[in-house]
């Protein structure tokens, strides 16, 4: 009997020995694990929120290029938002209240008009690409056809109405009393030989007026949305050296943002001069 019992305790001990050892283990195991976890109630490090971007854009190309560029900003956690528009006088004005971070459709004589007429003191931030303003027509296949009293139409607004008239000026249709003043109006015309019927209409429809006219000078933005080719349909175009270059543009106070230095650096890298050039085809030129 005492034999047994104290097998029986022999047994119970060597258990209790063994318990222990697992729970030393144990112990340390999830000592090791505590000290790598958050203390209780305390959350771990959050992860940068990306920045939002919100950009005022011309569909084409406008939009298009931006869209391109959006996976590079991303990687750098920024998030594009593209609000698209069809005219030439919300984007800026959309920016100016602060609706828009920044926009993407004008050239610098048209922005500085902008400014003077609005007492705005929106600014560029970088030239992206030129759109070689173009002359287009459904009822003729050369300038030489214009007939005499033709009918001409133009974009209305101040800045793009001069450039016009000034590209009508080099091919010889009219004369100007500054061939290179971007301010001219009909009242600066000295000569018209064909007696030319000049219109003015809001950029965005110049497209659409092309059976109503005999020729229509067309923004090459407006010119690719209605399906046209500059390079190809254009009856004549800008040179590549036009000054008219497109630009990002800011409020004064955002200029410095590194948000909005990573997007004009984007505009301007290799990976947008390729996809300008390729999708393109000197359609549009890049600036940079």
């Amino acid at each position: 009997m005492k034999k047994m019992l104290l097998t029986l305790l022999s047994l119970t001990l060597i258990t209790v020995l063994a318990a222990c050892g697992a729970n030393n283990g144990g112990n340390k195991a999830s000592n090791a694990a505590a000290s790598s976890a958050p203390a209780a109630g305390a959350s771990a490090a959050p992860s940068a929120e990306p920045v939002t971007l919100v950009v005022g854009a011309s569909p084409i190309p406008h939009a298009e290029i931006l869209k391109a560029i959006a996976p590079q900003l991303e990687a750098q956690g920024i998030k594009l938002e593209i609000k698209e528009f069809t005219d030439y006088v919300q984007p800026n004005v959309q920016l100016a209240e602060g609706q828009l971070d920044a926009n993407f459709f004008q050239h610098k004589p048209y922005l500085d008009d902008q400014n003077q007429k609005n007492g705005w003191n929106l600014t560029s931030v970088a030239a992206v690409h030129v759109e070689p303003f173009g002359a287009y027509s459904k009822k003729i296949k050369s300038i030489d056809e214009l007939k005499d009293g033709a009918k001409v139409a133009i974009p209305n607004d101040a800045t793009n109405g001069g450039r016009a008239l000034i590209l009508l000026a080099k091919n010889g249709l009219i004369t100007l009393k500054d061939p290179n003043n971007i301010a001219s109006t009909k009242s600066d015309i000295t000569e018209n030989k064909k007696n030319l019927k000049i219109i003015e209409l809001e950029a965005a429809n110049l497209p659409r007026q092309l059976d109503e006219v005999d020729l229509a000078l067309i923004n090459a933005n407006y010119a690719l949305e209605a399906g046209l080719v500059p390079t190809k349909d254009a009856l004549f175009i800008e040179s590549g050296d036009s000054p008219y270059a497109n630009l990002l543009v800011a409020r004064p106070d955002d200029k410095e943002k590194d948000a909005i230095k990573k997007l004009a650096a984007a505009l301007t890298s290799p990976e947008a001069k390729k996809f300008i050039e390729d999708k393109y085809q000197g359609s549009i030129i890049p600036a940079f």
